[in-house]
């Protein structure tokens, strides 16, 4: 089989699992998710492990006090935040103390952020330095799969690309926080994202030029912006076909995409598996870092649990038209409905130049996610920017998540800056 062909094929692939995915149901209800699996034929004795721990367990088997927070969105959808909201080895409950807001990357939820257990994850040590400690999620993952008249069954639930992420859901967790009773008065919040979770807020603060305002320090770990030299293998077999409006794009647009089941669990830990024939796929580094003992094992265990959390099909397809296009920009709808919507025949790039806030961007030269020649490139445009290159060579993208040092080459750090901004 040639390589194109091998490359129409993993699309097909996609697709194809996209549309079971859509089709599976989905509850919190085990039984549901046991029925699904009788549609294959599986035994009866086999883990579920959709029914496992959710970012409340993780936070609170530590002693740390957690709350579940829901926000709805200018455009309906009803997002979900979770919250540390005071250290219990500082017990300052009492104090007005300032946010930090955590944003995770695609496919992720919450659940990533705590997983590395209180000595090493940047949730327990930020409330243990004196914060107060919010975690966001986005649209459609496992637990914001709500709005207040679209049903995700639907395609209309899943017409949303990380743009609308950052315009509504960031936005309105944003001012959630601040409308708290311990976020009224302050000035703003620090924000901490990884990945999708910097696109984000690239696209949130140059949108929307007046929340610059309420962001005191931005913390963009393997941020992901301009993506021309991005080397990641999916990325580059996937990105010519889906990339463009096209058969391949339209089939594949507006709908769920690995969500948070047990099939989906399965299906992923099987094709992830070190020596699987498209093992590769999974991640570039996934062998690398296994072997060579850089991950905290015992959070990648907890992680394989929680990973896919759900996304839609849009957010890959808005990756993908900026690996082609070399632009960081809106969703390309096609010309006739750019000329519809933007007024122009292409999107609009998004103005970064006017993002005044103190951006810290945390980048690495073994990023197959966020090349070091794409991190420049958006940095150039940034007016109150501060870079940080990880001096490891061998530091991928998911090592500022899960890698054995995180907590002295990046948690510590960033705790250090926001310390200083505040006067500690």
């Amino acid at each position: 089989m040639s390589k194109s062909h091998f490359s129409a094929l993993l699309v097909l692939l996609s697709i194809f699992l996209g549309k079971i995915v859509r089709g599976a149901p989905f509850s919190n209800d085990p039984s549901e998710v046991t029925d699904f699996y009788k549609l294959f034929n599986n035994p009866d004795a086999h883990l579920s492990l959709t029914t496992g721990p959710n970012t409340i367990h993780f936070i609170e088997e530590h002693g740390y006090p957690a709350e579940r927070h829901y926000v709805t969105t200018e455009d309906g959808y009803i997002i979900s935040l979770f919250r540390i909201p005071y250290s219990h080895n500082l017990q300052n409950q009492n104090e007005k103390t300032p946010i930090v807001f955590i944003q995770h990357g695609l496919f992720a939820s919450s659940d990533g952020w705590p997983c590395l257990g209180p000595d090493d994850a940047l949730p327990f040590l930020l409330s243990d330095a004196g914060y107060d400690v919010w975690m966001g999620n986005a649209r459609g993952n496992r637990y914001s799969r709500n709005h207040t008249t679209r049903s995700t069954s639907h395609p209309d639930f899943w017409r949303f690309s990380w743009h609308e992420i950052a315009y509504y859901d960031i936005a309105a967790a944003i001012d959630y926080t601040l409308s708290t009773e311990n976020g009224e008065g302050q000035e703003g919040i620090h924000y901490v994202g990884h990945s999708q979770g910097t696109t984000v807020m690239f696209v949130l603060l140059s949108s929307r030029p007046e929340y610059n305002d309420k962001i005191k320090t931005a913390h963009m770990l393997a941020p992901v912006a301009f993506m021309d030299h991005m080397d990641d293998i999916m990325v580059n077999t996937l990105s010519p076909y889906l990339g463009f409006n096209n058969v391949y794009s339209t089939l594949f647009c507006s709908q769920e995409f690995l969500p948070y089941n047990d099939f989906v669990l399965a299906l992923m830990y099987s094709v992830c598996l070190p020596g699987s024939i498209v093992s590769s796929f999974c991640s570039s580094s996934n062998e690398t870092t296994v072997e060579q003992g850089r991950t905290n094992t015992t959070a990648d265990s907890l992680l394989s649990g929680v990973m896919p959390a759900g996304i839609s099909t849009d957010q890959v397809l808005h990756y993908m038209q900026e690996h082609q296009s070399g632009h960081f920009r809106q969703f390309d709808f096609g010309t006739k409905k750019n000329l519809k919507i933007y007024g122009t025949e292409y999107p609009p790039d998004y103005p970064t130049e006017l993002i005044t806030t103190e951006m810290h961007l945390w980048y690495s030269d073994n990023d197959e996610m966020s090349a070091v020649e794409d991190v420049l490139r958006v940095a150039e445009t940034l007016p109150n920017k501060v870079m940080h290159h990880m001096e490891d060579p061998l530091w991928d993208h998911m090592d500022f998540a899960t890698n054995w040092e995180v907590r002295k080459y990046i948690n510590n750090p960033i705790i250090a800056i926001i310390n200083d901004y505040e006067g500690k």
